[in-house]
């Protein structure tokens, strides 16, 4: 992929369950700077950047500007290294690292480097965007578990062990095998540990997260993935992988994608159903949000419907494209797609009966705990 399409793929019911659709068409206007929780994407993209500035500098939209500003969300989870199996990997990976750490020391008034729980107050005391650094794959690594503590050292503080297909690590769910962890993907797990490192488990098969669980001797997290139960498609968890991960103090991420559903376009009802069952599984303490969406949401039009045909006809090729993927499906959620997704999520929910206790906990709080376990004290 090149650059751009890099960033904007990171960046990627019943009657019983319907909600009453009295929204407002108007942004919300409470600003988030009154609201005390903290709200976590553990994956997503910034979104809203122009490249080709004076000096080869990023800029950010107004929109972004205003976004951050308003604090629409408070620290996200942005993936700095292409995954997937390809030449060169450690290489590309310094230069995705490179590439945030200059668009943050441009834009040192909009975001900040997340290495710690200290980082994400700090940058929020100040108005800032906190922009953790995550790897998707383990293939940046090539083959040397010792680079995991190189990664670290450069403020990598999310790793994921597989992408959809096999890698060194193990198995992805894409793999028919279902062969789980290798040798060397259990000496991963134990660098990523002692690093301090948290160990994502998203995208691997049903028995790479299983052994998973168990070699890690951290809490761990599935940043972003959906209910298998519900939606029977290999991007979704099974419920006992689910609980497994709960009950070692682990995260489980619902994303904002195609998965939620068999067929069609994923509505706000969907999301809803799996956020449900996850806090059923697992625990309200266990559960996130990962939404794999672009902070701004998707402009739909002509220009972007060529690009995720594009995109997606891409990833086809590559192997790497998941069932419920399709040319005309954009990883979004209908309702939810737009920079006032966790205040829409938020009166959602509420209106389905949460406390704001468990909003709290799901849209933020949760993974704000993780984070403090695993990660040390200060960056």
């Amino acid at each position: 992929m090149q650059r751009r399409e890099f960033l904007a793929a990171a960046a990627s019911a019943g009657a019983a369950l319907a909600l009453p659709d009295n929204r407002s068409a108007q942004a919300p206007d409470a600003r988030r700077s009154q609201q005390r929780s903290v709200w976590v994407d553990a994956q997503g993209g910034p979104s809203g950047l122009n490249e080709g500035g004076p000096g080869g500098r990023v800029t950010p939209t107004p929109q972004l500007v205003e976004a951050v500003r308003q604090r629409r969300l408070d620290v996200l989870n942005a993936t700095v290294a292409e995954p997937g199996n390809g030449p060169d990997r450690f290489h590309a990976a310094i230069d995705g690292i490179v590439y945030y750490n200059r668009l943050i020391n441009d834009n040192r008034t909009l975001f900040a480097r997340v290495e710690s729980v200290a980082d994400i107050h700090a940058a929020r005391a100040a108005g800032k965007l906190g922009i953790i650094y995550n790897f998707q794959d383990t293939a940046p690594l090539e083959a040397d578990a010792a680079r995991v503590a190189t990664f670290a050292a450069l403020g990598v503080k999310v790793m994921q062990l597989t992408y959809n297909k096999r890698n060194l690590c193990g198995d992805g769910c894409l793999e028919r095998d279902n062969a789980g962890l290798s040798d060397f993907g259990r000496e991963v797990i134990a660098r990523i540990n002692e690093a301090k490192v948290l160990l994502d488990l998203s995208h691997a098969g049903q028995k790479t997260i299983a052994e998973g669980i168990a070699a890690s001797t951290a809490p761990l997290a599935i940043t972003h993935s959906g209910c298998r139960s519900l939606v029977d498609l290999p991007r979704n968890t099974f419920d006992a992988e689910m609980r497994a991960l709960a009950n070692e103090g682990g995260v489980f991420g619902v994303y904002f994608m195609p998965f939620l559903t068999i067929k069609g376009q994923p509505q706000r009802e969907d999301l809803i159903r799996h956020l449900e069952h996850a806090v059923n599984v697992c625990g309200e303490d266990h559960v996130g949000i990962g939404t794999d969406n672009p902070l701004l949401g998707f402009e739909i039009n002509d220009q972007s419907r060529k690009e995720q045909r594009e995109f997606y006809e891409s990833r086809a090729k590559r192997g790497i494209a998941a069932p419920g993927e399709a040319a005309d499906k954009f990883n979004m959620v209908e309702g939810y797609n737009d920079v006032f997704r966790y205040e829409h999520l938020t009166s959602d929910l509420s209106r389905r009966g949460w406390s704001s206790t468990r909003i709290e906990k799901v849209l933020g709080g949760n993974f704000m705990r993780l984070f403090g376990e695993v990660w040390p004290a200060e960056g």
